[in-house]
């Protein structure tokens, strides 16, 4: 087998044993690898209706197709668990070397279950595994943890995921680091977290061969000129922080919790004043030809030194969101998320969300430790972020994330709980970018722009952004798959428009690479595959069609001011596009699976689980 070692390391934590499952090739087609993978491990060793705090939730790791091959940008992995703050799939993805290592170390993937008697760290040296203990390394730092355990470990070969003092403390959106890239957005880290594992580090000493070694070296040399050619230049030279001046321009820029669309310092904390005023270096994942994330550094004042890779979301998150409007206190915030080990974009909107009930009086000064937690204080933002990580005072509250938070807090509260099913917005305001906003509503994972892309369809015009109508559920699910497919063999998604024609380029590919033939339709197939599968994770875990909505605010107060003053979603409009789409998908009116499209799509085995005998919506019965 080339590329792909056929195996995946399962590791029980309760009991510290291991074993070997063995994939034959035709079930590795099916999935690609990365969050294709993640997600069937997830589902075949997940117990139904589990804690996602609980040792029964699995948490599943699983490289790219490319991973440790020339191909750039693919040298990524998918990690996949019940989510702590949605209660459904949890998908997240990560570039590094640590996804290297364990495809060089023998392994597709890995399953992780159980919960240790004590904390522990992982260390996989090959097919060695050994359980060491954490207790030395409690409390220490997402990024510093990995620095001090290759000391320790006497070797900088060994590549490191770690959780830092939010997922020691069931921050529901702590993240995983490795290299400085984070496993992010669904609370992955929590999860890590509740089985008392502090880290895993990896090393591996096997090559990782393909099928045809000068057919795919030509292939990657095209792929790189291509990749650093116009096509990609903005995100060479300012990095995704150039969307801030671009999102203001056209009023769906989030400012002071989703409360307004444009901001006023927009200019300066855009990715252009960055470039010119703090940027250092700009840094690339393993094996990237792009470099995308500009790190910007503090060179004097009170955050002096505050050094971090910025990237879109968490700046607006943490920034207009926040009603912050100079990058200083922003750069620190970032650095301050990355290091306590805590998705940005959720400690944003979830902080964001506070400073309103502060404003409108549904939080006091003493509710929220003596903090003045204002929009623009940027000290009381440093100080409450560290309080989420610890669990302390007001931090207790917001590290269950923003729907939970609300609930708790109730008030009306719930209003401006800016969130889809528990995952915390990204940083575009749908109530002008209609196609988007129903894209955000029927995501699995919740609010992401990373599994829709509607939002090219929204800003691009290929339909009006300010209206509904019929005929967009096909566009909508097309970039749905075609989305789960890059997140499947794993490609960042900066390279899609950089192939000649996409399925046959990277079916070709791929084939080249593991030596399993992979036609452009078996290629294309698999994001449909695997959308379903997440959905029908979801179906089993309790989804109902009342999760597929927005946040109040979303649907009934229209924009306030700037260029895209008195938009809104209406909920008659939601339901037309959820409507286009649940047909566009095959399913029924209420968003289930009908059993033979799961039999169709070949995941007959799960079909009686969760499939309905009846027809898709808008046939005839």
């Amino acid at each position: 087998m080339y590329a792909y070692t056929g195996k995946i390391l399962h590791v029980d934590l309760t009991n510290q044993t291991t074993r070997v499952q063995e994939l034959e090739p035709e079930f590795l087609k099916r999935y690609l690898g990365g969050v294709g993978l993640a997600t069937r491990l997830l589902y075949d060793n997940t117990p139904a209706g589990c804690d996602p705090l609980g040792p029964d939730n699995a948490l599943c790791f699983a490289c790219s197709s490319f991973a440790g091959t020339t191909i750039p940008v693919g040298t990524k992995h998918g990690v996949a668990s019940k989510s702590p703050l949605t209660g459904f799939v949890g998908d997240s993805l990560s570039g590094s070397h640590f996804s290297e290592m364990l495809r060089r170390a023998g392994w597709d993937g890995m399953v992780l279950k159980g919960q240790a008697p004590r904390w522990l760290y992982l260390v996989i040296d090959d097919d060695l595994v050994r359980f060491v203990d954490a207790q030395p390394y409690m409390g220490k730092g997402a990024v510093e943890v990995q620095s001090i355990l290759r000391e320790e470990l006497g070797d900088d070969n060994y590549r490191v995921s770690a959780i830092g003092p939010a997922g020691e403390h069931l921050v529901r959106f702590a993240s995983i680091d490795n290299d400085g890239r984070q496993v992010g957005r669904t609370g992955n880290g929590a999860v890590m977290g509740s089985k008392r594992l502090k880290a895993i580090a990896i090393r591996g000493s096997r090559p990782v061969t393909v099928a045809d070694p000068k057919g795919l070296m030509a292939a990657s040399l095209k792929l790189i000129k291509t990749s650093q050619g116009p096509g990609t230049v903005k995100y060479r030279t300012l990095g995704t922080p150039s969307n801030v001046l671009n999102m203001n321009a056209i009023g769906v820029l989030p400012t002071r919790n989703f409360s307004e669309t444009t901001f006023e310092h927009a200019e300066t904390i855009s990715g252009e004043y960055l470039r010119d005023h703090y940027r250092v270096k700009s840094v690339s994942c393993s094996s990237c030809s792009i470099a995308c994330e500009q790190w910007g550094v503090v060179r004097d004042g009170k955050y002096k030194g505050a050094k971090i890779g910025l990237d879109y979301e968490p700046l607006f998150a943490l920034g207009s969101n926040c009603g912050i409007g100079t990058l200083p206190p922003i750069i620190k915030l970032v650095e301050m998320s990355d290091e306590l080990g805590m998705d940005a974009m959720s400690a944003g909107v979830v902080i964001s969300w506070a400073m309103e009930c502060y404003e409108r009086g549904l939080l006091t000064q003493e509710d929220c430790d003596g903090l003045e937690l204002a929009f623009g204080n940027e000290d009381a933002a440093i100080e409450v972020l560290r309080k989420i990580a610890y669990r302390e005072g007001i931090g207790d509250l917001l590290a269950e994330g923003t729907m939970r938070a609300s609930e708790r807090l109730a008030k009306g509260s719930e209003h401006f709980a800016m969130h889809v099913k528990g995952l915390e917005m990204p940083g575009y305001d749908v109530r002008s970018l209609k196609t988007f906003a129903a894209g955000l509503a029927v995501g699995t994972r919740g609010a992401c722009h990373n599994r829709s892309l509607a939002y090219e369809l929204d800003i691009k015009g290929v339909f009006d952004r300010f209206t509904a109508d019929d005929g967009r559920g096909k566009a909508m699910v097309d970039n749905e798959n075609f989305a789960c497919i890059l997140d499947c063999l794993v490609l960042c998604k900066f390279l899609r428009n950089c192939f000649d024609d996409f399925g046959p380029d990277v079916a070709a590919i791929y084939t080249m690479t593991t030596g399993i033939f992979l036609t452009a339709d078996e290629l294309m197939a698999v994001g449909e595959r695997v959308c379903n599968l997440k959905k029908a994770f979801n179906i089993r875990e309790g989804w109902t069609r009342a999760d597929d909505t927005l946040p109040p605010r979303v649907l009934e107060d229209p924009i306030p001011t700037g260029p895209s003053k008195g938009s809104y979603v209406t909920r008659e409009e939601l339901d037309l596009l959820i409507a286009n789409y649940y047909q566009a998908r095959g399913w029924t009116a209420d968003g289930l699976i009908p059993r033979e499209k799961l039999v169709e799509l070949g995941l007959e085995d799960i079909a009686d689980e969760v499939g309905v005998d009846t027809v898709p919506a808008g046939q005839a019965i």
